[in-house]
């Protein structure tokens, strides 16, 4: 592991206070490098990658003796050196032919990573279509129950979320959603292996409907891929724990006796103490009090008694 550097200047002082750990992190950072050996369907998958991703990735042109299942060392040291978080390396042999290697990293060491084989590649320039702005936030869909119930597969899911959010928004503008992806978990296998994944990207026009909605249309503008899960290396506990923890100063303090709806709507709750009702003073309304005849009192004499006072 490498040493923290010291600054010698203001400005190497700013750049890494930059690095260290804050409330609100920087936006992540990709990586995506060349092996020893690759196709060309791998550089075109990386090429394509790299263009979703911008401006918030680095492309490594030149090819670097790297294999992040057999040893951390070399991405370990590309990650700290960019200050990255994720990163995607291509390689090709006979053994593991089109192999592409997605994965993150915390605090500058292997968090995750799943090996794909890419099955069939389509790229941007054949489909020959309109492409999406740099920097856009894409709708991520993904189809399939697999991707609830495989372990695999919700690894991958997981980690092309963090590879295409982008930075954290609390809303996004309809005219600014330029582009869908979507990842379709394909049939499992005779012996219960992983189907293949379909990842398909598409670009969204706007065009009226009548309504106060639009209705979006979607046409294919690529990467097209086959993907086919082969090696999947899972975090471990302790460093899991670690990276999905939450900050004290972001974690929303719970009102008591406060709650909302799924509508947003605030409902607050108010504890009384027990009321005697008996003795509450209500207010004196003559219609209640008991009618004067009833009263015990002087009564008027009639005519027998003054016929018997006679």
């Amino acid at each position: 592991m490498l040493l923290k550097p010291k600054a010698k200047n203001a400005r190497a002082k700013r750049f890494l206070v930059n690095r260290d750990p804050k409330i609100v992190e920087n936006g992540k950072t990709a990586l995506f490098v060349r092996g020893s050996t690759t196709s060309q369907v791998i550089l075109d998958t990386l090429k394509d990658l790299y263009s979703l991703r911008k401006p918030d990735a680095i492309n490594f042109t030149k090819k670097n003796e790297i294999h992040p299942f057999d040893s951390e060392t070399s991405i370990e040291f590309f990650a700290r050196k960019n200050d990255s978080s994720l990163f995607a390396v291509g390689m090709h042999s006979k053994k593991r032919p089109h192999n592409l290697i997605l994965g993150r990293t915390f605090n500058y060491s292997i968090l995750d990573m799943i090996e794909l084989g890419v099955e069939r590649c389509t790229t941007m320039q054949q489909f020959k279509a309109q492409t999406c702005a740099i920097g856009m936030k894409p709708l991520m869909i993904f189809n399939g129950e697999a991707f609830n119930q495989n372990e695999d597969l919700v690894r991958l899911k997981s980690i092309l979320l963090d590879f295409f959010r982008g930075e954290a928004a609390d809303k996004v503008s309809l005219k600014g959603l330029e582009y869908v992806i979507t990842v379709t978990a394909g049939p499992a296998g005779a012996n219960g292996e992983t189907g293949l994944v379909f990842l398909r990207t598409y670009t969204t026009t706007l065009k009226k409907s009548g309504t106060r909605q639009p209705r979006v249309e979607l046409e294919e503008m690529g990467p097209s891929l086959d993907l086919r899960v082969r090696r999947v290396r899972q975090p471990t506990d302790d460093m899991w724990k670690q990276a999905i923890k939450m900050p004290r100063e972001l974690k929303v303090v719970k009102t008591k006796n406060i709650s909302r709806d799924g509508l947003g709507d605030k409902y607050g709750r108010i504890h009384v103490g027990k009321q005697e009702i008996n003795k509450i003073q209500t207010r004196k309304v003559k219609a209640l009090k008991k009618h004067l005849d009833d009263k015990p009192g002087k009564r008027q004499k009639t005519s027998d008694d003054m016929a018997d006072s006679d």
